[in-house]
């Protein structure tokens, strides 16, 4: 695997962090003392579970790898890229190359947690030195604590705190880029193709990285109306770390408190996610679990498809089937519409937003599908349901986005609604109070 000296180096491992500007690892790993060696796994513990063989995450993952390969080449540099399993995977690292030490960006879900466990175990047994880092979020797990030194269970207080602490300890930058000569000088090393992994691109483009800040001023008075281009869509690029949060932080507090409200939730329910890993596959309130759903497996399919009869709720399905994206405030209709309407599982409509949606977070999706079942740290009871006619009227009136998604929406092409919405509203509370008491 690699034929220079025998030079001891130190290995950053990218995994959610694909970018070389600003980057919490790769700065400490530059200021080791040694060569420093970029490397990514295509982990085949994540790749092999994915259903679709045209999965645009991994296209995009791919697209962004070869991107910092090229930069990296432009320097006479160069990372490793494998595909594998990861502890095989580090085996061959090892045996190939004299690693003293170890430098990686944590990730906070329950699986990533394991792995960086056992990668960790695996390198220390070995006498390597591992380093790991807050780099995916702002404040981490047990950073904003209340006044009893617990996590936050609301997001509200949570949120003050947060920009409490904001304001008198904001992360700062790690300049990583300044010190790239300190990577390791070697050949361009060879990555593996999508088609090799199993998968193909669609070669559709992806969303841009820029953060306007005509968008941010405008954000608050537009971003529930998703007719307008009003929304960042920079979930995808935060997702893989493409963008550094410290600094889409910063551009936010200059310009959109309600902006940067939508990060402070990202590290809400990463914060939640590791504090109370039982919401991973469980409700939040136990309580909930209580619940029968009814579960209708031909209408969740109708659902699915944006058949439902429910214009918005149909064109927010399509919009996420055809494009991987669909707008928040359409988010919480549709998930409202599968928990409440139909009471279909929300761990039914969390499943496929995670096969379906780019931006898929575990934490935010896991928070966001309980907040709508009404199962999660929302403070808000459980007979919030919303109307998807009064939805519509108050965020697309003019049915601009609907007309966008179904265009058969007003014909007789269309289906009828699938239920009424005053019977589904009533047989809703109906199940909620039986199970709640």
């Amino acid at each position: 695997m690699n034929d220079l000296s025998s030079e001891e180096i130190s290995i950053v491992w990218l995994r959610r962090d694909l970018r070389l500007h600003d980057h919490t690892a790769l700065y400490h790993a530059l200021h080791s003392g040694l060569p420093v060696l970029p490397l990514f796994i295509f982990d085949r513990q994540i790749l092999d579970l994915l259903p679709d063989r045209t999965d645009r995450r991994v296209e995009f993952i791919h697209h962004e790898l070869r991107q910092i390969q090229n930069q990296l080449k432009a320097l006479g540099k160069s990372m490793l890229v494998l595909h594998g399993d990861p502890v095989e995977a580090w085996q061959n690292v090892l045996s190939g190359y004299p690693v003293r030490q170890v430098h990686f960006n944590k990730d906070y879900e329950p699986y990533a947690k394991q792995r960086d466990s056992e990668i960790a175990e695996l390198l220390e047994s070995k006498g390597i030195q591992v380093f790991s880092y807050k780099d995916q979020c702002m404040f981490e797990e047990q950073e904003i604590l209340n006044g009893q030194g617990k996590p936050y269970t609301v997001f509200t207080p949570y949120s003050r705190k947060w920009k409490e602490r904001l304001h008198t300890q904001m992360p700062v930058p790690c300049p990583s880029e300044q010190f790239l000569d300190h990577l390791l000088s070697l050949p361009p090393q060879a990555m593996p193709g999508l088609e090799e992994m199993g998968f193909k691109a669609r070669g559709l483009s992806f969303p841009g990285k820029e953060l306007k800040e005509e968008l941010l001023k405008n954000y608050a008075n537009q971003r529930n109306f998703p007719f307008l281009p009003a929304t960042s869509r920079l979930g995808l690029h935060l997702r893989f770390g493409t963008l550094s949060i410290r600094e889409l932080a910063s551009k936010a507090v200059s310009n959109s408190e309600t902006w940067l409200n939508e990060l402070i939730w990202r590290d809400f329910y990463f914060m939640i996610l590791a504090n109370f890993p039982h919401v991973a596959d469980r409700a939040f309130k136990p309580a909930y679990d209580r619940l029968e759903w009814r579960n209708n497996e031909e209408e969740f399919k109708a659902w699915c498809e944006g058949k439902t009869g429910y214009p918005i709720v149909d064109a927010g399905m399509r919009e996420l089937n055809e494009t991987g994206f669909m707008h928040n405030r359409v988010r919480m209709i549709v998930a409202s519409f599968l928990t409440k309407h139909l009471l279909i599982d929300w761990r039914w409509g969390e499943a496929y937003f995670a096969q379906k949606l780019l931006d898929f977070e575990l934490s935010s999706n896991n928070g966001g599908w309980q907040w709508a079942a009404g199962s999660g740290t929302d403070a808000a009871p459980y007979f919030r349901i919303f109307n998807p006619l009064e939805q519509t009227r108050k965020f697309d009136p003019n049915q601009e986005y609907i007309s966008k998604w179904v265009p058969e929406w007003a014909s007789s092409d269309y289906p009828k609604p699938i239920v009424d919405h005053v019977f589904a509203r009533k047989r809703c509370l109906d199940a909620y109070k039986k199970a709640l008491g």
